[in-house]
């Protein structure tokens, strides 16, 4: 994994936020297994956006930074905890439940934890490159992204 995520790439990426209208900002983790899989988790039906794979991801709250909201969901939405962050792999946007102009950054990170326990979601899945063609376009360009990182 390279260097941790700089402050000023932080800076530029809300800031480009803003000018672009985005309302809301998530937050999403590329989490792999020691064979390269990736952590994936599965929307309950009744959910917004119900029965999608997606990564780890949630909502900054107010005065938090995005490496600190990121901790935060992979912990509430897993049990697992971010050890380390590395490269930023891309955003995506998209319309919130409630509407909001929505702006999801991701980031490779590991994690420690021996297992997955779920909170929002009904499972989860150590997702092989065909596995994880069962999510969105807009993350699987995430997980190119990070396939195309060197090691």
């Amino acid at each position: 994994m390279s260097a941790p995520v700089d402050t000023a790439l932080i800076t530029e990426l809300t800031e480009a936020a803003a000018r672009d209208g985005i309302t809301k900002i998530v937050v999403g983790a590329v989490i792999p297994d020691a064979d390269g899989n990736v952590l994936l988790l599965h929307r309950t039906a009744d959910d917004y956006l119900g029965g999608l794979w997606e990564l780890p991801s949630g909502s900054i709250e107010a005065a938090e930074t995005l490496i600190d909201a990121l901790h935060r969901e992979v912990e509430e939405e897993t049990g697992l905890k971010v050890t380390a962050v590395g490269d930023y792999l891309g955003h995506f946007d998209y319309l919130s439940k409630s509407g909001k102009k929505t702006r999801q950054f991701n980031f490779a990170a590991t994690a420690a934890g021996e297992t997955v326990k779920l909170t929002e979601h009904d499972a989860h899945e150590w997702a092989d490159h065909t596995g994880q063609e069962k999510t969105s376009s807009a993350v699987q360009n995430v997980l190119e992204a990070r396939r195309e990182r060197p090691a």
